[in-house]
């Protein structure tokens, strides 16, 4: 595995920070280029690096009753959309095999869910569409476990980036160990770090996820401060109307100020690094 992985001209694992952000799941095709819009200007000013996510099926919704998306055919038009009007790589996730192909054709990195990272076909599909894969890492699993499933990756002609977003703590509670960004790094791969899923509450509200939104400028902070290759931030401009994962997306109103602040957490490590 290298260190660094570049995604259409993006560098993980070099100079660059890249954010990927966007909305949890696809709401409308209005809405998702309106975010889109907003993201790219934000990101432009701030000098980060942009690839755009959303998500055309949440297929590991707690209730029966959840919004889940748009699905396949529909979703991924709005992302090719997207893509082309704004000129953004796009991160979507897949959860079985037969939407992977599909997905390829649009998507510059395709994601594996974090409840998925062990389904070894749908891992390996992954690795072989020509497509980067961004593994989310299981919150039951141990960061140096991942090694295995960078294996599969390699083993089958593909390039990677891990995900941390967290591990499960008693019940409807996730924690962060930071040594986990540092611990991942050591396997040869670029380790992003996801501040708004590691503020989830899973099945923390009964039929819905809860999350604590205030703490996802204090996990940042603390992702870029361990080193982390990449930062992870879904977002919103009204995350309490949000149909999924609005209790822990960042409002989109606070992300200029939240980069702001890691911008210059990241010059400082570099600036110390360089003497």
């Amino acid at each position: 595995m290298n260190r660094s992985v570049t995604v259409a001209g993006i560098t993980f694992g070099g100079d660059q920070l890249p954010l990927i952000a966007g909305p949890c799941v696809i709401e409308s095709e209005k809405h998702c280029l309106s975010v889109a819009a907003k993201l790219v200007k934000i990101a432009e000013r701030a000098g980060f690096p942009l690839i755009f996510k959303s998500s055309f099926d949440k297929a590991n919704r707690t209730s029966l009753d959840a919004y889940r998306g748009p699905g396949l055919v529909k979703g991924l038009a709005v992302l090719a959309k997207v893509k082309k009007l704004f000129g953004v790589p796009i991160l979507t996730d897949v959860h079985q095999v037969e939407e992977v192909a599909a997905a390829a054709e649009v998507c510059d990195i395709l994601q594996v869910p974090a409840f998925l990272c062990r389904q070894t076909d749908l891992v390996v599909a992954v690795a072989k569409s020509g497509r980067v894969a961004n593994v989310k890492k299981g919150q039951f699993m141990a960061p140096w476990d991942v090694k295995n499933i960078l294996e599969k990756i390699r083993r089958s002609g593909g390039e990677a980036l891990v995900t941390e977003r967290g591990v499960s703590f008693g019940y409807n509670t996730l924690v962060n160990d930071f040594i986990a960004i540092p611990e991942m790094q050591k396997l040869g791969v670029p380790v992003v770090f996801d501040a708004t899923h590691s503020a989830q509450q899973p099945g923390g509200k009964g039929t819905s996820t809860g999350g604590r939104r205030e703490m996802v400028p204090v996990l940042a902070r603390c992702g870029v401060a361990a080193g982390a290759d990449g930062l992870f931030l879904e977002c919103h401009e009204n995350p309490d109307r949000a149909p999924s994962d609005g209790p822990n997306m960042l409002k989109l109103t606070d992300l200029p100020g939240l980069l702001d602040q890691l911008s210059g957490i990241r010059a400082a490590i570099r600036s110390k690094r360089r003497r």
